[in-house]
Order: structure tokens, then sequence, then C-alpha cells
């Protein structure tokens, strides 16, 4: 018997220490739980509360080059799920909760199909996206297709509405609004003669780019030059060297912040003087630690109003800040509406039915945080606005706003 509690005492503190580690575990566990508003939390959630599942989609690039405006997106759309579930949805008697599924598309068109694709058989009743025009056209019809409606919060290529599907929607002013205003910038402010263009050869970029050219020739401009890169480049100096020869006024970007913030740093690094000008894709906040102090001579625009111009954008800034702690990018609050659109539609249809919400779209009036969302026969917003920014100390500051 003395040898047995000898060996009980010994084993006693490894015992405890068993113990603490279980429930370390399951501590662990517990903080590991998913976010009620994605995957099995949410499923686990409204299985406690008796309520339906509800599922909408949002596409974006979480991964490459552009990953941080993805990640913006997927944030404002998170945030309204959140909010919606919190205050309580009932659709037709019945509790709803809502579960954002959250796919990466790469900004790669191919990847974009496959990802619609699979939120249509994971059976999503509409969806927020996709960020890239180049992903949503394709996209659009695999949508267009299982009766979903798609609500995208940046695209701005003009074809994605111009398919004649009845699923496809954006909450943004398109380039035939914004490469004109970016043109008229050019032209009557900038009183540019001879521009030089160069876009990234992507849907987004090119069409851009089209748009300002019509209206720049329209307006007196001479083009200098029209050159092609891609939205993976990183050395821009032969085009560059090449625009310089031709000592253009002003240098029109199409692309996005990943290419335009090496492409203005290496412009000045050549000693080219032309204002560089560019479109939404460009207007972040991290373009300026991309560019270094080559974002002094960048004009860029947005696809809508400014944030402080935006009915409810201070409240909407401040509680985005509070929930995920970082700034917004650009497009945020137009995912965030985009869902509030979704569940509005929802709301009118008192259905859960993808067919029925799509129904309700096109009666759409919803006062959200970047104003009044109404959407003329193609899918656009009836009314939208051009915003126009410089950057000083590092930061966006508004030049104008334009109604286009």
């Amino acid at each position: 018997m003395r040898s047995q509690n000898k060996n009980i005492l010994k084993l006693a503190p490894l015992a405890i220490f068993a113990a603490f580690l279980v429930g370390c575990g399951e501590k662990k566990d517990a903080a590991m739980t998913p976010d009620a508003t994605s995957g099995a939390g949410a499923e686990a959630s409204a299985s406690a509360s008796g309520a339906t599942v509800v599922k909408i989609g949002h596409g974006a690039p979480l991964t490459g080059g552009i990953a941080h405006l993805g990640k913006d997106n997927e944030n404002g759309a998170r945030l309204a799920i959140e909010e919606l579930n919190k205050a309580g949805l009932e659709i037709d008697g019945k509790k709803i909760t809502l579960e954002l599924v959250a796919e990466d598309d790469a900004g790669d068109p191919k990847t974009g199909t496959a990802v619609a694709q699979k939120m249509v058989d994971a059976g999503v009743v509409g969806v927020v996206g996709h960020l890239n025009s180049g992903v949503s056209i394709p996209a659009s019809a695999i949508y267009s297709k299982a009766n979903v409606v798609q609500i995208s919060p940046s695209s701005t290529n003009p074809d994605y509405t111009k398919q004649g599907f009845k699923t496809t929607y954006r909450v943004v002013a398109t380039d035939a609004q914004q490469g004109p205003a970016l043109a008229i910038y050019a032209t009557k402010t900038l009183q540019a003669k001879t521009i030089a263009i160069v876009d990234d050869a992507t849907a987004y970029g090119k069409g851009l780019s089209d748009e300002f050219e019509k209206t720049a020739k329209a307006n007196g401009a001479t083009i200098a030059a029209r050159e092609a890169t891609n939205d993976k480049a990183s050395d821009f100096k032969a085009i560059l060297t090449k625009i310089k020869a031709k000592n253009p006024d002003v240098i029109m970007f199409g692309g996005m912040d990943a290419t335009g913030g090496p492409f203005a740093k290496q412009a000045k690094e050549l000693g080219i003087k032309a204002k560089i000008v560019g479109g939404d894709g460009i207007c972040t906040d991290k373009l300026a630690e991309l560019a270094g102090d080559a974002i002094e001579n960048v004009v860029c625009s947005e696809a809508g109003l400014s944030l402080s111009k935006m009915p409810k954008g201070v409240e909407f800034a401040e509680k985005y800040k509070q929930r995920f702690n970082a700034e917004i990018q650009i497009y945020a609050p137009m995912t965030y509406d985009a869902v509030y659109v979704i569940a509005d539609a929802m709301k009118r249809a008192n259905s859960i039915e993808p067919a029925k919400i799509l129904e309700q779209m096109p009666t759409t009036a919803y006062k959200g945080v970047i104003g009044d969302i109404a959407f003329d026969e193609k899918g656009d917003m009836k009314e939208a606005s051009i915003t126009l920014y410089n950057y000083k100390e590092n930061k966006k500051s508004v030049l104008e706003t334009m109604k286009m």
C-alpha cells in the first residue's frame, strides 16, 4: 500500500497539469468558434434559435496585389450581416439568420466564374460582388442562369449591365461617367493639350481609358501615346521612357493601386513632370504608400460621393473602425448598402426564394449610407456622382464632386 500511495502522490501533479491543459483547450476552442455570421457559426446559432439560415454571397480578391481592397469590401458586407442578425429578421412569419458566404475570386475571370458557380451551388439568395469588372462580367452569366441577383459594389465597366441580364445591378457610377469626368478635369482644369494613356489591359482599366479618351479628344486634346501593360506588372520604365519622349501634359493611368503606385513612382524617377490622373482603382490611401513622394503629382476619381459627403458616411466610418480596427479603403460602404438592399428586397417579397427577391429589385428605393439607391432599367444607379481627389500628407483630399 505504501508504494501505491507513493505512486499516487507522484501522479497527482501530472493529473492536475493534464486538467489544466484540457481547460486551456476548451477556452481555445471557444475562442476559435466561427463567427455567428458565417459557416458553421451561423448554422449553430440558427439551430439554437430555431431560425432559418439564408445565405448571401460575396466575391472579391482576398489574395494577390489588391487583396486589401477585396477584404475592405468583404468587411462592409460582414458588418451589414452582423447588424441585420442582431436586429432580427422575420420573413413570412419565420425567423431568419443571414450567413455570409465569402469567396476569394483572386481578381481572376476564370477563378471568378468557378466561385460564382460554387456560391450558386451553396444556395445563396443574392450575391454582393465582384470587385473587378473583369470578374463581374463573366460571373454575371452564372447568376443570370440561376435567377440570383448580383449587386456589384465597385465594377464600373458599362458592359456589365449592358448584357440584357435581369440579375445585374451595381451601386456605383460607371466608367461612361467616370472616364469623362477625369477627361473634363484634365482638359478644362489642367488645360492639357497632349495626353498619354496607359491601361492594364483588364476590362476595367481598358474600359475606363477608352471612355476617358473619347471625351479628351472631344475636348480638343491630342492623344500623344496609347500604351498597354498588365495588372501584374511592376516595371514600367520602358513604357514611361517612350512617353517621356512625347512630353505630354497629362498621363492617364487605367488600373489598380498595386500597379498605379509603382507607375507614378517610376515616372518621377525618370523626371516626368506630367500630372498623372486615374480612376477609382488607384484612388486609395495605400497608393500613397506605393507611390512615395510621387503621390503629390496624382489626381484620382471615385465613382461615388466621398465618405465625408455620404449622408451616413461619418457614422459608418466610426462603426467600421470600431468593428475591424482599420480605415475604409474605398467601397466598403457600397458592399454594406448592397447587403441591405438585398435584405430590403427580401422583406418586400416576403420570401427567401431568389426569383421572388429578384422580382423586387427594379422597384428598390432604399436610403443607404451612400444616399438614395434606385436603379434604372439596366440595373445602374439612377443618380451618380464622381468625386475627384488629390493627396495631402499622404491622405486623399477632395478636390471636387461632379454630377454626371
